[in-house]
């Protein structure tokens, strides 16, 4: 699947999350881009799955500007579905 782009502001990070499934380790960090959606502003939630990708994140902060490469995953969980946008 290609990835899809999008350049935007570092509008909030939250925190780290992290645990232990049955394959292994795992962390992630979701953080909000504002971007410009025509004449408006609009926020939208990403997130850093992976320790390396939390590591990426890390390097910035809250206000820089930053092109965010992703790629969209649904999942079904108890009849609702459930969508991702994993850097």
């Amino acid at each position: 699947m290609a990835s899809l782009e999008l350049e935007g502001k570092i509008q909030q990070k939250l925190p780290v999350q992290s645990g232990t499934s049955a394959r292994g380790e795992w962390s992630k960090q979701d953080f909000i881009l504002e971007y410009q959606d025509g004449n408006y502003p609009a926020q939208i939630c990403f997130t850093a799955w992976g320790q390396d990708k939390v590591n990426d994140l890390a390097r910035y902060q809250v206000g820089d500007k930053v092109r965010v490469s992703f790629n969209v995953k649904g999942r079904e969980y108890n009849g609702r579905w459930y969508n991702d946008l994993r850097v």
